[in-house]
């Protein structure tokens, strides 16, 4: 892995801490916002994805959270028993099951304020320009880019 040239680090550094504190602050404000409710972080998550974009397969609702679909099946299942969201079998491909909130899930997931996701949308779009935002956008897509070749590269290294 190449080094970053000395008058670089402290920026890269500064850079990395500043991630790492939106990071934690994101789940710190959620995981009180989910215990407000009787919820945990990723069920808050669950219930504001699905109030949002309605009726999520497993894989996409693994993939909006970012998490394994055994994490997310998990996840769904206790929910299910807590009778927020129930399993919905597709009618155009029968093999496809879609997670949907039920009544009660939907009266819970609105009476949610996502704190972190307001919080951190307002402090973009008042601390920012547009042109910010895309540039913003632009440079954190490739460093996702090379975090997930990275990533994927010591999983092929780890499996052989």
């Amino acid at each position: 892995m190449p080094r970053i040239p000395e008058p670089y680090k402290m920026q890269v550094d500064r850079i990395v801490e500043t991630i790492i504190y939106l990071y934690t602050e994101s789940r710190r404000l959620t995981k009180e916002q989910a215990a407000r409710h009787g919820l945990t972080g990723p069920q808050l998550s669950v219930a504001k994805i699905l109030e949002d974009l309605g009726d999520l397969s497993l894989s996409e609702l693994s993939e909006k959270i970012n998490a394994q679909n055994s994490t997310v099946t998990g996840i769904v299942d206790r929910m299910e028993r807590e009778g927020l969201v129930e399993r919905k079998r597709s009618s155009d491909d029968r093999r496809v099951v879609h997670i949907r909130l039920t009544r009660k899930g939907h009266e819970l997931a609105r009476s949610l304020n996502f704190e972190p996701f307001e919080i951190f949308r307002s402090a973009f779009e008042r601390a920012l320009t547009r042109e910010e935002l895309g540039q913003l956008l632009t440079l954190l897509d490739k460093i996702t880019t090379y975090v997930r070749k990275e990533v994927q590269r010591g999983d092929d290294e780890a499996a052989s």
